[in-house]
């Protein structure tokens, strides 16, 4: 049998108060009833496929379990499906805190502006664009906090199948669209991925060329997203120090910047037009 190495979990954010509760009452229950069916650590670990180390850290609260973990281990310890139903609750926490909040704030607007200048929105990537960015940080992060994050930037993507669905709209920077991030063949995908959603009937993606000088995206990201409710939220990397930002008159600044941001950028039309011009050349 192949035993996983400690890289088979995933760490909690010490910060991340509920994921840690989470994954704390998960990793009792599978002690207790390992201890129940008496068992020690390095026993169950072999029985399951995983290290001691492994064990002793999900049942610390330290890591989060795999699927395949709590699988394995409601089989070994014939607790009839009730520690496979765990993910259930494990599978909430599994994402970094940040973006599991961003995540519930994209979820519930009805509008979603986005203006990014140095890199294609999250919202946007393909799996292997979303690999290759994250997998090029430095220091670099391990091969499985890299999956981690990647399946994170992707869950937020269901808010393309919401229904009703909202209104969103993206100005990208023509730079980061000629960039062949992760070879040729992600690249030619990521362009079509910008087809694909620049034509569904609720998204506006619009190109600002670079032979455009200057604009008021100059300093950076801008995001605003608007709720059902009439409130808003924005932030900008070049305004109240990048802080999520909803009173009404900073809110009027950001979306000043952004009108203005899209009426320098290329048409709806004339931004397909150009991504397909790319895609023809790559």
């Amino acid at each position: 049998m192949t035993v996983e190495t400690d890289e088979s979990g995933w760490e909690v954010e010490p910060d991340d108060e509920w994921g840690v509760a989470v994954i704390t009452t998960v990793g009792r229950q599978l002690k207790l009833r390992r201890e129940a069916a008496g068992m020690r650590a390095g026993d169950f670990g072999v029985a399951v496929g995983y290290g001691e180390d492994l064990v002793y850290k999900v049942e610390g609260g330290k890591r989060i379990p795999r699927q395949e973990y709590l699988d394995r281990a409601d089989e070994v310890l014939d607790a009839g499906g009730l520690l496979s139903a765990a993910w259930e609750d494990v599978k909430k926490v599994r994402y970094p805190k940040k973006v599991r909040e961003l995540g519930k704030l994209e979820g519930k607007a009805v509008e979603i502006a986005l203006y990014e200048c140095h890199i294609i929105p999250g919202l946007l990537q393909t799996r292997e664009h979303a690999r290759a960015v994250i997998g090029a940080a430095q220091p670099p992060y391990s091969p499985d906090d890299v999956e981690r994050m990647v399946a994170a930037r992707l869950a937020r993507q269901s808010v393309f199948e919401r229904s009703p669905a909202p209104a969103l709209s993206f100005v990208l920077e023509e730079g980061p669209l000629r960039r062949p991030i992760g070879g040729t063949m992600v690249w030619r995908e990521q362009l079509e991925r910008l087809l694909e959603v620049g034509r569904l009937h609720n998204v506006v993606l619009q190109v600002m060329r670079t032979h455009c000088d200057t604009h008021s995206g100059l300093d950076g990201r801008i995001e605003l997203l608007k709720f059902p409710d009439g409130t808003a939220v924005g932030r900008s990397d070049g305004a109240f120090n990048s802080r999520p930002i909803a009173e009404p008159k900073h809110l009027r600044i950001l979306e000043l910047r952004y009108g203005t941001i899209r009426a320098q950028a290329l048409s709806p039309g004339e931004s397909l037009a150009f991504i397909e011009q790319l895609l023809g050349e790559t």
